[in-house]
């Protein structure tokens, strides 16, 4: 069982380099958003693991399409 205090919000400090903190800011800027909300959703989409599953997806259609793939990309 999960302790009561680890479903609070928690504040924290994140120290990020200054081309790493331009980026979020240029990001934010561009999305009309904050740069806690890009970030937060970075963070989210990080830990959901939905990359790795996409990756896996990506590299499943590669092999199992391979030779349609390759005649589509002459």
């Amino acid at each position: 069982m999960i302790p009561a205090r680890y479903h609070l919000n928690v504040a924290m400090t994140l120290r990020l380099s200054d081309e790493e903190s331009a980026a979020l800011r240029e990001r934010a800027e561009l999305e009309g958003r904050s740069m806690q909300e890009v970030a937060r959703e970075a963070i989210s989409v990080y830990v959901s693991g939905r990359p790795e599953r996409l990756r896996a997806a990506i590299h499943k259609v590669a092999a199992e399409d391979a030779e349609l793939l390759d005649r589509l990309s002459r």
